[in-house]
């Protein structure tokens, strides 16, 4: 008889750990309900105190807009080619500016010489060699000029206008950020017949890809040149270079500002998938859980977006989908009592 017993109560143990007998099998006041139908949805009835010991949480959902976006990618870019040519670009300025001086003290000789020369003072050689030299000294200060347009131009075909004002001006104020390592200097390459639109001055960026922990990065110009591999339009942006180092990668999350679209934001724990096909549950009543379909959702740095299909002040269950979708397909599963 003892030996019966034992077998009994190791049975029992047994169906619990399997799940045949219900989890709310001590209560039938707790217990989960068959799955009803209603009005064309099957629904999981469930009691306060089943929801309270399965953990089940909801919201109530509120009205948000949303700008879709879309992702490229680029990377953290190395300052230093552009300090070079700032560095020769300081060195034309300063030969410029000796070039000029003396060709304006050329310019003074010259017209002594020749005021000389007309007075019957100075003799036709001294004003030949005067002339000389202003031409020298004409032909140095040519030369000058063309060295600063030429260091110019080069800065301009890499690296654009604003940035190459940036650089080549005599006051570094705009460099001294990327300088003391406090700003990183990056290049976004937009994805094929992508654009820019027109207004946008920040976008998101994160090395990691994970859209939830991107900072912002401030544009500061189109960029002269594209990635040949990508083929799309690049852009030079600026960050806090917290862990960003030249040369890393980086992903970037951009507004199409010419949507805006108004709907609901939802945790993403709240999508469950059956079949290929995502659903949320819908609280419609105390006890009383919907599963609902999505059809088109965005993801988005605080959940989901959904467009259509939830209405604002409908309550999401956000914690429990899953355990109630469960719930729901165990319910459609006939009993043997049925047969």
């Amino acid at each position: 008889m003892l030996f019966s017993a034992r077998i009994y109560a190791y049975l029992i143990a047994v169906f619990f750990a399997v799940g045949i007998f219900p989890v709310f099998a001590d209560d039938d006041d707790n217990r989960t309900q068959p799955v009803q139908i209603t009005t064309g949805q099957p629904a999981v009835v469930l009691s306060d105190e089943a929801q309270k010991l399965s953990g089940l949480e909801s919201i109530t959902l509120t009205a948000s807009n949303y700008q879709p976006e879309f992702t490229a990618y680029g990377k953290a870019v190395a300052i230093q080619p552009l300090l070079a040519l700032r560095s020769q670009y300081l060195a034309a300025l300063a030969e410029h500016k000796n070039a000029t001086a003396k060709f304006k003290l050329a310019e003074q000789g010259i017209k002594r010489q020749q005021d000389l020369y007309n007075n019957d003072i100075a003799s036709k050689r001294s004003l030949q060699n005067q002339q000389s030299l202003w031409q020298t000294d004409k032909a140095l200060l040519d030369a000058s000029q063309l060295r600063l347009k030429v260091i110019y131009d080069e800065a301009l075909i890499s690296w654009g206008k604003e940035l190459t004002d940036w650089v080549l001006s005599p006051d570094s104020g705009k460099l001294a950020p990327f300088l003391s390592g406090r700003q990183i200097l990056l290049l976004i390459t937009l994805p094929a017949n992508s654009h820019l639109a027109d207004g946008i001055k920040e976008i998101h960026i994160e090395p990691s890809g994970v859209r939830s922990k991107a900072s912002k990065a401030t544009l500061i110009s189109a960029a002269p040149q594209i990635d040949g591999a990508l083929q799309g339009e690049s852009y030079f942006f600026q960050a806090d270079s917290g862990r960003i180092r030249p040369g890393m990668r980086v992903a970037a999350w951009i507004t199409q500002q010419d949507e805006d679209r108004v709907g609901v934001m939802i945790p993403k724990p709240a999508l469950i998938w059956h079949l290929d096909q995502a659903y949320v549950y819908v609280k419609t009543d105390k006890d009383r859980f919907s599963r609902r379909p999505v059809a088109h959702f965005s993801a988005a740095a605080d959940g989901y977006f959904v467009g259509s299909g939830i209405e604002p002040g409908e309550e999401l269950v956000t914690t429990g989908a899953q355990m109630l979708l469960s719930e729901e397909l165990r319910g459609q599963i006939p009993d043997e009592d049925d047969d």
